[in-house]
């Protein structure tokens, strides 16, 4: 039983947290993904990619707690509230000697269903404050509590606070990059591109001076959601339903017509073929609507791990992203 813990732990994208803390998972939480699990097709792993959405609040608020306690957070990091929901806080780190700091903010994956705003933000965070930006990592209300647009309303809510609250934290309000990985990617895009989101949060779209996305694949829901043999096809209904209007509406790729955020960099993970192929539709709708979107695929990484090592001296992917920031400063 307890190789079949750690692989479904594994499974839903909080790798890095100790066998200890994993087994730390409350009683009731193992049985409830037990229970879920014991006898699906494809087996445990496959069940447990999808499956999120279907276990308890209780226990989802678990995991996401067990894998914040493998990253304690960055020196000098402070909590806000943006909003009055328990999800709705943010972590900012801000550098020393920097009067008006631009600010990175980072929005976590998880399926839209699971996740914490401690995930993989500690390294990025004393990377990004030594290259002179703030950097602030957000929690947002999670399916099936909340629906994906109201994810979306989260992320524009948080660029929006950190605006109102510049000149107090000494940041650049007109100066704020989005950076998602993996269902958080494409919450950034979607607000990127869709303007509803920032415009009804009274932010401008020319406030946010890019959007970095790492490893999505759900820029076009439709096309991932109906793809054959895509193992995680619940896990995007139980996000997306299965209207193919409400799927339309929350992809990033169809709202491509501008207005969108100018500068895009988008990172897929060279071995990942539908991350690969969605990037780069996105970015072709992006540029064909004015807008600057480049795509570079990153060697030797899993989608995990690009996650985790972004912020890393001589990682790929941090590299590309230092270029990228240098034209939003």
């Amino acid at each position: 039983m307890r190789w079949m813990l750690v692989a479904i732990i594994g499974a839903t994208a909080i790798g890095g947290i100790a066998l200890a803390q994993r087994e730390r998972l409350p009683a009731e939480c193992r049985q409830e993904i037990f229970q879920l699990c014991r006898g699906a097709e494809g087996g445990f792993r496959q069940c447990l990619m999808t499956a999120m959405p279907k276990l308890s609040d209780p226990c989802r608020k678990a995991i996401g707690e067990r894998a914040a306690e493998a990253y304690p957070p960055a020196p000098g990091t402070v909590e806000h509230s943006y909003g009055t929901d328990p999800r709705q806080r943010l972590d900012l780190v801000k550098p020393a000697g920097v009067a008006r700091a631009p600010v990175l903010l980072f929005v976590h994956g998880g399926g839209w269903s699971i996740g914490d705003k401690a995930h993989a933000a500690p390294e990025k965070a004393r990377w990004a404050n030594a290259k002179g930006w703030a950097f602030a990592s957000t929690n947002y209300r999670l399916v099936p509590q909340a629906t994906v647009e109201s994810q979306a309303a989260d992320v524009a809510s948080a660029v929006a606070w950190l605006r109102a609250n510049a000149d107090r934290l000494g940041l650049d309000a007109d100066r704020i990059v989005l950076m998602g990985h993996s269902a958080g990617a494409h919450l950034v895009a979607l607000v990127g591109t869709d303007p509803q989101y920032l415009r009804a949060s009274g932010v401008p779209m020319g406030a946010v001076n890019g959007v970095v996305l790492l490893d999505g694949a759900g820029y076009d829901v439709p096309t991932q959601a109906s793809a054959e043999m895509n193992i995680v096809k619940p896990m995007y209904e139980a996000a997306f339903s299965k209207d193919p209007k409400r799927q339309a509406a929350l992809s990033p790729t169809r709202h491509a017509a501008a207005p969108n955020v100018a500068r895009w960099l988008i990172l897929p993970i060279e071995r990942r073929q539908d991350s690969q192929a969605q990037s780069r539709v996105l970015a072709d709708a992006l540029n064909r609507a004015g807008a600057s979107a480049a795509v570079v695929a990153v060697p030797d990484e899993s989608h995990g791990s690009l996650n985790k090592g972004l912020g890393e001296a001589g990682d790929f992917a941090t590299e590309q992203v230092e270029r990228f920031l240098v034209g939003a400063r």
